[in-house]
């Protein structure tokens, strides 16, 4: 083989190299059955039709290629966002290393999680030894202050009950009786990701508020004038909830970020490793309880948490993942009336700021063609952010999308004129948006990673926005909240603009007749 260590090469070259490609080839003939590659073709070619379309769009007991991911994911998102505290997931050990593997490819930092190992035993007998062994070895081996425990397919399906089994390891001596060990079921198997992060938020206050599973009374709303914040799970928390925390500081307002993971995915290399950095206090959590109001940036992400708060006597205000303009505006708008605060002078020029950079740059965007994916918040505000950019979000698609949202989605449409020939598509999957970029074409996607399968096949190029981002570092630490965040999201979408037009204007003497300097 020609690597050595003299002339190491990246593998996109190696590969190519003749003894690699005759390997392959030989796979191939060999064991891959191959078929006429002409009959391919002809099948491929008609995978691409309105016929197939119609065939793809008719099927119901096959999911191909989700736009979500499941529940204990979200699980392990929200639980990093309390101050020392671990994720313990109820399941195998596989389960657990793809969660972290997950966040560490997004954030390039580690993540931390157990599980409690549960193996073919556990799934014939229970996994209540498991508990009781791992939520002790757990407690000694990393200290955490508390410990967020969530489950997986595996024990659900034998019906193991967390609430019992955590009662029972207090009274083994795994932990302390008076141990912060708050719970959800979150069977992976219903639901995605942004339903694991709701049940375990919800997991969290009931524990604190509602007297810590029988160890502790009941508390008693006091009210005051702090206004708390959930970010939801959101690919951006690192650059969002700093944004989001510049913006109280500029309006002077009290507020408390609940499950703040902002500073756990983003440590510094100083020499010290930080298993736990940052994070809401547990303090913080159970004073939460007499805030003024609590304000979810991600109204289809707290869908049980809101109502929990609701019934403990606060106001509850729900946005879209707002981008933008008109975004932005309602969520100060919405702030500065809870808290009486006014919206300083400094954030009225950022708003003119982003006004007038989408003035410069409006010619470039009116009328293009987008599809968006993702979860249902994210697409409903960047959807929103399309039209007053006077472009078309033709196709918005959201696998975790249900029919509420779907309804609101289309509410959307109809308040704008570029939203008239604009669908909504709930519960659908990243092959049905295929045959929507094959029989509807769009100048552009949106989505996240994955998308580049979908940008080969069609040639339908692809904004990468969204969780998770692999194959581009550092996209996190950016906001897409606030009037700044728009700036980043706009330049974005002008950057994959520009980039497209000089691609398709890049040969000389046929078509470099707008290969232009200027833009």
């Amino acid at each position: 083989m020609p690597q050595n260590a003299d002339n190491v090469l990246d593998h996109f070259e190696l590969f190519r190299g003749p003894e690699y490609q005759q390997m392959l080839a030989n796979k191939k003939k060999l064991f891959e059955n191959p078929r006429d590659p002409a009959e391919v073709e002809r099948v491929r070619e008609w995978a691409k039709t309105p016929e197939y379309k119609e065939k793809n769009f008719a099927r119901e007991a096959l999911t191909v290629n989700p736009a979500k991911a499941c529940q204990p994911l979200g699980a392990v998102f929200a639980a990093v966002g309390f101050e020392q505290t671990i994720p313990f997931v109820h399941g195998s050990q596989g389960c657990v290393a793809y969660y972290r593997s997950h966040f560490s490819r997004h954030f390039k930092e580690p993540s931390s999680c157990v599980s409690s190992s549960m193996t073919e035993d556990a799934a014939v007998f229970g996994g209540l030894n498991n508990m009781i062994d791992g939520l002790a070895n757990t407690y000694s081996m990393y200290k955490p202050k508390m410990i967020s425990v969530s489950t997986t397919c595996m024990a659900e399906v034998i019906g193991d009950d967390l609430n019992a089994f955590i009662k029972t390891a207090k009274e083994k001596g795994s932990v302390p009786q008076e141990y912060d060990v708050p719970f959800a079921h979150t069977p992976a198997f219903v639901g995605s990701h942004i339903t694991g992060y709701d049940n375990v938020l919800k997991g969290i206050f009931e524990h604190f508020w509602d007297g810590k599973a029988g160890t502790a009374p009941k508390l008693e709303r006091v009210p005051n004038e702090k206004i708390n914040f959930i970010g939801g799970f959101d690919g951006y928390t690192v650059g969002n909830l700093r944004e989001i925390k510049r913006l109280f500081g500029l309006m002077g307002v009290e507020y408390t970020i609940l499950a703040d993971n902002s500073e756990v995915w983003d440590t510094p290399t100083d020499g010290e490793f930080r298993m736990y950095d940052g994070g809401t206090t547990l303090e913080e959590a159970a004073d939460a309880l007499h805030a003024k109001a609590t304000i979810s940036m991600q109204e289809f992400c707290t869908e049980k948490t809101l109502p929990l708060i609701a019934n403990h006597g606060q106001e509850v205000v729900a946005f879209n993942h707002p981008v933008g303009v008109k975004g932005t505006d309602e969520f100060l708008m919405a702030i500065s009336r809870i808290s009486g605060k006014e919206i300083p002078e400094a954030l009225a020029k950022e708003r003119g700021r982003l006004v007038d950079a989408i003035a410069d740059s409006n010619a470039h965007i009116h009328g293009k063609k987008f599809a968006i994916y993702g979860d249902p918040d994210l697409c409903m505000g960047l959807a929103a952010f399309l039209l007053e950019l006077g472009a078309e979000p033709t196709h918005v698609l959201a696998t975790n999308g249900n029919k509420k949202w779907a309804d609101k989605m289309q509410e959307l449409f109809d308040s704008s004129p570029f939203g008239q020939n604009c669908q909504v598509y709930p519960g659908r999957d990243l092959w049905h948006m295929r045959s929507l970029l094959f029989t509807e074409p769009v100048d552009f996607l949106i989505g996240n990673t994955y998308g580049k399968y979908l940008e080969r096949d069609t040639g339908t190029p692809l904004i990468r926005i969204g969780f998770p981002v692999f194959d581009r570092h550092h996209h996190h630490r950016r906001p897409v909240w606030g009037y700044q965040g728009g700036m980043n999201v706009l330049i974005t979408i002008l950057d994959k603009i520009f980039d497209t037009i000089d691609q398709n204007t890049i040969v000389p003497a046929k078509t470099d007749y707008s290969f232009d300097i200027i833009r």
